[in-house]
């Protein structure tokens, strides 16, 4: 077996279940989970009406809930990590549901427990799974090369510049040999501009929705875009900064190239 950055990589050696099995179990869990969602009633607040009722079907599911309203949506937030499904339709359902702030509050629990879940399922339960998947895929190889290069430092290039999806990452990063401890704390502050941003946009189109043109409502839209505004901005800015210093796949371009780094 040849370890690769911590990862190891089987020439035969380590027995991988075969891929028809894989399909079938991830078919499963999919349909699983298409089944709670249809007994809970969830597709059917997409059906009929206008935008502004949905908003208040939806809004109007998470209420009932009470006090255990942002657990259920945290929980989303870790069965989207782990089910490589986009996080980007559950940001701005929490927004629209919980409003700017709280929306961008619950999201980022969510997506910080979410993405170490997947890390720890990437690293133990589904690894050569993952391995298949970084040996099929030249630019999975270079997130392990980018931490071999610059460690943590590569973790935070991919948070900021959109090279993979979000849920794959976190996977990926399992088979590096980046510690959990390290993964996490970075991962907490990287996902946090682009969280506010994202919240803040989608929160203002509650208030549109919702608030039928009230002045106050129009107030806090016109404050809730420009903190979007502004934090897509950091974002871009960050992002830029870090592929000029480290390079686009982490350390072809920056300093203390070539030296390994696990934490």
């Amino acid at each position: 077996m040849e370890k690769l950055g911590g990862t190891v990589q089987s020439d035969g050696g380590m027995k991988k279940g075969k891929p028809w099995q894989r399909l079938l179990l991830a078919v499963v869990i999919i349909v699983v989970v298409a089944l709670i969602a249809n007994q809970l009633g969830l597709f059917d607040l997409l059906k009929g009406g206008s935008l502004k009722e949905r908003v208040e079907r939806l809004d109007g599911m998470f209420q009932s809930l009470g006090v255990w309203a942002p657990a259920v949506f945290i929980l989303i937030w870790i069965l989207a990590c782990t089910l490589l499904l986009p996080g980007l339709p559950v940001t701005i359902a929490g927004a629209l549901v919980f409003g700017a702030v709280w929306g961008s509050v619950y999201t980022a629990i969510g997506a910080n427990i979410g993405a170490c879940a997947a890390f720890l399922v990437g690293r133990y339960a589904a690894r050569s799974m993952v391995e298949g998947w970084i040996e099929k895929n030249k630019s999975l190889k270079k997130i392990d090369e980018g931490v071999r290069q610059q460690g943590w430092r590569m973790l935070m290039i991919t948070r900021f510049v959109p090279l993979f999806p979000f849920s794959l990452q976190n996977y990926v990063y399992g088979l590096t040999n980046i510690p959990f401890r390290t993964y996490a704390l970075v991962t907490i502050p990287t996902i946090l501009p682009g969280t506010i941003a994202f919240n803040f946009a989608a929160g203002s189109a509650r208030e549109v929705i919702l608030s039928g043109g009230q002045p106050e409502a129009l107030k806090r839209t016109v404050l809730y875009l420009a903190v979007a505004a502004v934090f897509f901005v950091l974002v871009s800015l960050i992002a830029g900064r870090a592929k000029k210093r480290y390079g686009a796949f982490g350390g072809r371009t920056g300093p203390n190239q070539g030296e390994r780094k696990g934490s």
